[in-house]
């Protein structure tokens, strides 16, 4: 369940803009609106399609495939869910890696993954970072990071505090690197910042917030890509896509969200929104298709970005899980998850509470 920062990290921490020295904890510049009793409804609003009936078409990736150079220096393979690889000017990256079982503390427990990853750990191409945004347990998986720490040279970078999970679990120090937002570390050419993002952490009852939690801007002499992580909407993606844009490929999260806790994930049509901020030409919806973690259809969110974007004139691009997408090359989506009813934005709105957004 995680190991609590060392002092040293505290003092790092309590040194972050994003650190309350009242509440001892990291806290977002907008508050999280939270509906605890209508989160109790979860069982009773449950979607009979909240799982897929049915397997889904994933494309197994080999390491050669892997670890072949794009074309075009952009390439993006998506896992399932957060986890991508990333090729960006001569350098790859892995992001939320979750190849275990189960987004839980148990592999025997919790929300099981829907198939097999496309890519095994053991065929992974050779990596600059994996990159984690923050410290749940669908984001930073245990089984995972127990398996990578044995590739010697590979760095760890990560949100203020969440370094000590990973030097608890057998990662030495000197391969973690931890940013608070708007950080930065080089990797030759491309630079990798931490962003701001609204959400939380917290890995059992009584860690809430004791990391910090980001998303990540990859800045290369070609290419520019944005990764979400988890996150709310906020007025800080105006900032990031003035400082950091535009991008190339914007990958946001649009799924697991609920009216309860609007705050907490953007939802499809504010994740449209968060990519129009972000000034991104492309936008690879990230976040869904992996795991039951809401009570929504598991293709609703997918569905809903796909119709907000229409209205909105973004390019949405929705690769199969394992299927690796060269943005630059103009792919076309086709449909390849089934046509099931869903709640659209009409029926069923997610709009972040204290927040007045402008597209400039």
């Amino acid at each position: 369940m995680g190991t609590a920062p060392s002092e040293e990290h505290f003092t790092r921490m309590k040194a972050s803009p994003q650190w309350s020295d009242t509440e001892e904890i990291f806290v977002n510049p907008q508050p999280m609106y939270n509906d605890y009793v209508g989160s109790l409804s979860f069982f009773a609003d449950l979607s009979p399609y909240a799982d897929p009936e049915a397997p889904l078409p994933v494309l197994k990736v080999d390491r050669e495939q892997a670890a072949q150079e794009p074309m075009s220096g952009l390439r993006i393979t998506w896992l399932g869910h957060s986890t991508t690889l990333i090729d960006i000017d001569g350098h790859r990256f892995l992001t939320d890696p979750i190849f275990g079982p189960t987004a839980s503390p148990w592999t025997f427990l919790g929300p099981a993954r829907w198939y097999e990853p496309p890519l095994a750990l053991e065929d992974l191409p050779p990596l600059d970072a994996v990159l984690i945004s923050h410290d749940h347990y669908d984001h930073l998986d245990y089984v995972t990071i127990s398996k990578l720490k044995s590739k010697k040279d590979l760095k760890f970078i990560v949100p203020l505090g969440v370094g000590a999970h990973l030097m608890g679990w057998g990662i030495d120090a000197s391969r973690i690197i931890e940013l608070d937002w708007w950080s930065s570390y080089p990797f030759g050419e491309v630079t990798v910042t931490a962003t701001p993002a609204r959400h939380a952490s917290g890995r059992q009852v009584f860690d809430q917030n004791r990391t910090l939690w980001a998303g990540y801007a990859f800045n290369g002499p070609k290419h520019d890509v944005y990764f979400s992580g988890d996150t709310g909407l906020a007025p800080s993606f105006n900032e990031v896509g003035d400082k950091l844009g535009p991008f190339d490929v914007t990958m946001v999260e649009v799924g697991a969200y609920n009216s309860a806790w609007p705050d907490w994930h953007s939802g499809p049509e504010q994740a449209v929104l968060i990519h129009r901020m972000l000034r991104g030409k492309r936008f690879i919806p990230i976040h869904w298709g992996l795991f039951n973690l809401a009570a929504h259809g598991w293709t609703e969110p997918v569905e809903r970005t796909l119709l907000e974007a229409e209205k909105s004139g973004v390019d949405v691009l929705v690769p199969r899980p394992g299927e690796a997408l060269e943005p630059d090359l103009a792919p076309k989506t086709t449909r390849w998850w089934p046509k099931v009813p869903f709640k659209t934005a009409e029926e069923d709105p997610i709009i972040a509470t204290g927040v007045e957004i402008k597209i400039p």
